[in-house]
């Protein structure tokens, strides 16, 4: 068996600035990758990689997301708090490139769908553009923000008001195949992995034991 490693308080305190950055973002296991588009009122554009965005409920449909501190700007949030619309758009295996590079520090008059070669979409109304590359778009609207006080970061709660996804990503219990849209994971600060469908199971009863609902193709 392999060595294990044992990192206290103190250690992870004496690493370096980098390293601590990688190690912590990555320890936490895979998370969600997201863009989220946003414009001002002035019709300045802006798309950024996320990969904070988590499920808060279903009714009523709700997700969050973290914003860093705002002691610098921080166009997404400036935007969101302006107009209070965004979207999310799900991060696919064949644009991870253009993803990765929307976290540059662009100025506010500078539209990361331009520098990135990524495309605006406008459905049905919309302020904010949905990613037209994206195969999961989201249509959220700004509900409320929750200070984490400890790091000065935000949590903000969205509703969910519209979804637009293909037709064949989803069964007919409301599950949605993420391996048909190619969604990716975010390991870390700049990693990307294509999960792989292991099973699904049945709802989890104290009494029964759970069944593989996985339709074999």
């Amino acid at each position: 068996m392999e060595k294990i490693v044992h990192f206290d308080n103190a250690a992870i305190l004496a690493m370096e600035k980098r390293f601590r950055a990688n190690f912590i973002n990555s320890v936490t296991g895979y998370k969600s990758a997201n863009l989220i588009a946003t414009k001002s009122n002035e019709g300045a554009t802006n798309v950024a990689i996320f990969s904070s965005v988590t499920h808060l409920g279903s009714n009523p449909a709700m997700l969050g997301f973290i914003t860093r501190p705002t002691t610098v700007p921080r166009h997404t949030y400036a935007n969101i708090k302006e107009n209070k619309f965004f979207t999310v758009n799900h991060i696919h295996s064949k644009i991870i490139d253009k993803a990765h590079q929307t976290a540059a520090s662009y100025d506010k008059d500078e539209s990361e769908f331009e520098k990135t070669g990524l495309t605006e979409e406008y459905l049905d109304n919309h302020h904010a553009p949905f990613v037209k590359e994206a195969f999961v778009k989201i249509a959220c609207e700004y509900v409320n923000e929750y200070p984490i006080i400890e790091n000065g970061t935000l949590l903000i709660v969205a509703a969910i008001t519209d979804i637009y996804l293909p037709e064949t990503s989803y069964t007919n219990d409301g599950w949605i195949d993420l391996n048909r849209t190619r969604g990716v994971t975010i390991n870390g600060l700049d990693s990307y992995s294509a999960p792989d469908l292991l099973d699904r199971f049945s709802y989890a009863k104290p009494d029964k034991t759970v069944q593989s609902i996985l339709k074999k193709e």
